[in-house]
């Protein structure tokens, strides 16, 4: 019987110094679970696209193409340091639904590194809008702008953010990200994310940030970073 859970979090080699999880591995790993589908989201690249699609597809696994970007706090041309409550860039998890939305992930991040660069490869919002069609957004880990603005005390700034991605995707297809590896930040952030959701009427999905297959390759990766 298939697994009803798919990761949609997960990233591989190509999230450069950070996944030591090979494509193959995470296609085989899904396979032998009996998951129907896996996504691949590397951080600021879908370098590895190619290889996962022909590798999952030969696998007979539905391979969700995705990354995940990097969103400048204001505007992707603006590359100068702030204050001690800003950030050079907040996480988010795009999924491609269809050939439209394939399309604009590759002009998402073609223009992250041509025009956003700064520490990272970086859009912003205004140029989300403008691709975020055929694309599903995630609000990512404790580095995602709504879990970020809860940990750091501020519920509004927060609950703003998610009404903001909200308005961007199209109904329905932006997700609050639930995720649990036994932090502390996580248990305290989860409540007020479910909170948000509710308030909101948007979506609720839970991931693992997976960066390895299995438990004993922990030290490998720790080795990587």
């Amino acid at each position: 019987m298939e697994a009803t859970f798919v990761h949609l979090h997960n990233h591989s080699e190509y999230s450069i110094l950070d996944g030591c999880l090979k494509v193959e591995a995470l296609v085989d790993a899904a396979y032998k679970a009996n998951m129907p589908a896996v996504a691949m989201t590397d951080h600021g690249n879908i370098f590895g696209a190619v290889q996962f699609f022909k590798q999952a597809k030969a696998k007979g696994v539905k391979p969700i193409l995705g990354c995940e970007v990097y969103v400048a706090p204001q505007s992707r041309f603006d590359k100068k340091p702030g204050g001690a409550e800003d950030v050079h860039h907040f996480h988010l998890i795009l999924l491609v639904k269809d050939d439209r939305g394939y399309k604009n992930l590759c002009q998402l991040v073609t223009q992250s590194y041509t025009e956003g660069f700064y520490y990272r490869p970086r859009i912003d919002k205004e140029l989300l809008a403008a691709h975020a069609d055929g694309l599903i957004g995630l609000s990512s880990c404790l580095k995602g702008e709504v879990s970020a603005w809860l940990v750091r005390g501020f519920p509004e700034k927060a609950e703003e953010a998610a009404r903001e991605y909200a308005a961007i995707f199209a109904p329905g297809d932006f997700y609050i990200e639930l995720q649990d590896h036994g932090l502390a930040e996580q248990k305290a952030a989860n409540p007020q994310l479910v909170a948000i959701a509710r308030k909101l009427d948007l979506p609720l999905v839970a991931t693992n940030d997976i960066h390895f297959a299995r438990r004993e390759d922990a030290e490998s990766q720790d080795v990587l970073v």
